[in-house]
């Protein structure tokens, strides 16, 4: 089976010619050729490389520059900007873009309530119209996803994370499934898909995670694994979690039959972006 990460990032030590916004937890530079090394020691075929938002903001520059590279392993995400008129705009030429399959909305800073902001809509509205996923880092925001997704019947949405917070650092917290009711309701919504990013960095027991598999069955069961997608959040995660745990966690466990983790760990991300890579350890 192909292996694809949901969600990965790339980017270069903070520098003049490309500055960062603010700091990612993660080291000071995974380079595009770094990511690819990491995933080639594991046997992860390819991944979606998210423009870091932290670093880089609407900027996806270094994203288009490590698909160039290595346009076979990666497939390309941008978060885009709501505030700008010319949103729908940035989404149609986004879409058009090589390597392009997806836009993403931040929305857990800058402000009270999207429900209502006219800029999410038009970027949700031009994602449907131009056939391209919308990613929502939403987390905290979860009813927010299920008004713009029965707002938006056509478009499909992608609930980045489990929608759940998740930590930077150690420790995991607490109780770090206790909004998942909140993702579960989302099940309803049939346009409504969820990354299984990061969850290794919210077990509160160390490799194999085996905490995680109560919650993420109820997840399984809500969804199916057919909207299902795994995925790590390199380099986020790399504080709390290897590279190679967090793709073995899933990859070797029994609690999945071979079909399940065929969905869960590529098969979904083919189908919903439309994408499968070429090149990598199981691929020509």
């Amino acid at each position: 089976m192909a292996i694809i990460d949901a969600q990965v990032h790339a980017y270069e030590r903070d520098h003049p010619g490309r500055p960062w916004a603010a700091t990612l937890a993660g080291p000071a530079e995974v380079t595009g050729h770094d990511m690819v090394a990491a995933m080639d020691a594991v046997g992860v075929d390819g991944a979606l490389l998210v423009s870091p938002w932290t670093m880089y903001r609407f900027d996806p520059s270094y994203a288009l520059e490590v698909h160039a590279a290595h346009p076979g392993r990666f497939a390309l995400i941008t978060p885009v900007d709501p505030r700008r008129e010319d949103v729908g705009d940035v989404v149609a030429d986004w879409a058009g873009t090589p390597g392009a399959v997806g836009v993403r909305l931040v929305l857990w800073r800058d402000a009270e309530s999207y429900a209502e902001d006219p800029g999410v809509h038009r970027v949700v509205s031009a994602a449907a119209r131009h056939g391209v996923p919308l990613c929502l880092l939403c987390w905290g925001r979860l009813s927010l996803a299920g008004e713009l997704a029965a707002r938006h019947p056509d478009a499909q949405l992608v609930i980045d994370h489990l929608g759940l917070h998740q930590p930077f650092e150690p420790p995991p917290p607490a109780e770090p499934f206790a909004d998942l009711p909140a993702l579960l309701a989302l099940a309803r919504h049939p346009n409504v898909a969820v990354k299984v990013t990061g969850a290794a960095t919210l077990s509160l027991q160390p490799f194999p995670f085996g905490d995680l598999w109560e919650p993420l069955g109820r997840l399984f069961d809500a969804f199916g694994v057919d909207r299902c997608m795994w995925g790590t959040d390199w380099t986020r995660a790399t504080a709390l979690v290897s590279y190679a745990d967090a793709v073995a966690a899933f990859r070797d466990t029994d609690r999945l039959s071979g079909g399940d983790r065929a969905a869960l760990m590529g098969g979904t991300l083919q189908r919903v972006f439309g994408w499968a890579p070429s090149g990598g350890p199981h691929g020509p």
